[in-house]
């Protein structure tokens, strides 16, 4: 049997990989720093539910705007660093995000012309 240079195996990461080890470390810390912000973001989201849902009305407008911006903060961090779109050119990324600006635009406007159609008493 012969021996194959590309059948070797190191235990090296930066053999496994197109990058060096200090590469593999910053995007690690990377990682951790998205998953540890996401995290904090989403356990003050849920304080925020559990300490102010007792609280009276004047308080629900603050906490659905916080809530909506949590939200969007959480989904940038996803889609830029876990579904790797941080890491692809500007075009690509407008190119996907731009769509989705518009439908986002757009589902609000439907929002607020039915709840006004429905606050009016149509049917």
């Amino acid at each position: 049997m012969e021996n194959r240079d590309d059948l070797i195996v190191n235990d090296s990461y930066a053999s496994m990989v197109n990058h060096s080890e200090e590469e593999g470390k910053a995007i690690r810390k990377k990682v951790w720093f998205v998953t540890i912000l996401l995290s904090v973001i989403t356990t003050v989201e849920v304080a925020m539910g559990i300490i102010l849902s007792n609280k009276d009305a004047s308080y629900w407008d603050f906490v659905k705007w916080s809530f909506i911006i949590l939200t969007v903060v959480k989904a940038f961090y996803i889609v830029m660093e876990f579904m790797h779109l941080g890491h692809e050119n500007k075009t690509l990324r407008r190119l996907i995000i731009i769509p989705y600006v518009f439908f986002i635009i757009y589902m609000i406007f439907l929002i607020i012309m039915e709840g006004f159609k429905v606050g009016a008493g149509y049917n």
